[in-house]
């Protein structure tokens, strides 16, 4: 049976975020910083953040996206890590609450499917085209459904609050440099710059239920 590896990317495999990356680019980090601030202390919803971020980014190119993906600070190992799931007949995904269009870049790096906010720059956001923290647990369950997996046979790795409901619907979740509430649910904890370190933790994680499944 295979395995899949679900991973945060915001402060995961990349330091920050993607949408103040985008938003320093533009000349409006101060803006959304704010913002960021304020949705961290529960004072925006996810839905309102957009309301307020997305007209901030009006005229953004793609070519600005890519510019920024190229120069985003990125964990290291991510594309090893990515090559030998695929090598081993699993699978690896990315959810997160990040634009779509930012994290659909991680494909070229060998990872299996990607799933952020489906929005677009100076575009008013659709409701429900917005992910939560509680809408990654559908989206992990919809992959677990098509992959014919159970909760035993998946993987999280994550750093914040908004993956605290997937590591608890998984017994298999590895902290990477995490805050305490992440740190608090998860099986394990890792600190460091090298994404193939977690990953080697999470592994040990399903040989480890593997072990338990045999006794």
């Amino acid at each position: 049976m295979t395995k899949l590896h679900i991973f945060d990317m915001d402060g995961t495999l990349l330091k920050g975020s993607a949408c103040l990356d985008l938003s320093r680019h533009m000349g409006q980090i101060e803006a959304v910083s704010a913002l960021e601030e304020r949705w961290g202390l529960g004072q925006v919803g996810h839905v309102e953040f957009y309301d307020l971020c997305l007209p901030l980014w009006e005229g953004m190119t793609d070519a600005d996206v890519e510019t920024v993906f190229e120069g985003t600070a990125w964990i290291e190992g991510i594309a090893d890590v990515w090559a030998d799931i695929a090598a081993r007949g699993e699978r690896s995904a990315v959810i997160t609450l990040s634009p779509q269009f930012f994290a659909d870049r991680l494909l070229r790096w060998g990872l299996g499917s990607a799933h952020g906010a489906r929005v677009e720059a100076g575009v008013v956001p659709d409701p429900e085209r917005v992910l939560t923290p509680e809408a990654k647990v559908g989206v992990a369950l919809e992959l677990m459904g098509r992959y014919g997996l159970s909760e035993a046979d998946c993987v999280a790795y994550g750093d914040s609050s908004s993956d605290v409901p997937l590591f608890r619907l998984l017994p298999n979740t590895v902290s990477v440099n995490g805050t305490e509430s992440v740190r608090a649910v998860a099986a394990v904890a890792y600190d460091g710059t090298d994404l193939r370190e977690a990953y080697a933790a999470g592994r040990s994680l399903l040989a480890r239920e593997s072990a338990d499944t045999c006794r």
